[in-house]
């Protein structure tokens, strides 16, 4: 059974940085799509970022040129460098996964797997 565990999240002042990791264990899949969701209180959950097991990245428009995903080789563990922090990106931050190298921004019921999430908070 694929189990997401994340780790990093916290406070930070705006303009600071996190680095948010997932590990992942129980996959068997040599074909995967890994990424984060987020959701901030009120709002829907918002895909931030993915990479394939092809290496193939996408991220949302919000978080281009300030957010770096990547994760090791054998696919047991993603991470989130989270750069140049905004209040907006207050977040409920989630690990996910699918047994798919097609990764898309959304929508997250395609996703199979999930993390219990872990929260990141940006004081202005």
């Amino acid at each position: 059974q694929v189990q997401l565990v994340e780790s990093g999240g916290g406070s930070v002042q705006a303009g600071g940085s996190l680095r948010l990791s997932c590990a992942a264990s129980g996959y068997t899949y040599s074909s995967y799509c890994m990424g984060w969701f987020r959701q901030a209180p009120g709002k829907e959950r918002e895909g931030v970022a993915f990479i394939s097991s092809d290496g193939s990245i996408i991220y949302a428009d919000s978080v281009k040129g300030r957010f770096t995903i990547s994760k090791d080789n054998a696919g047991n563990a993603l991470y989130l460098q989270m750069n140049s922090l905004k209040p907006e990106d207050t977040a409920m931050y989630y690990c996910t996964s699918d047994s798919t190298s097609y990764c898309s921004l959304g929508p997250p019921q395609r996703y199979n797997y999930w993390g219990q999430g872990t929260q990141v908070t940006v004081s202005s």
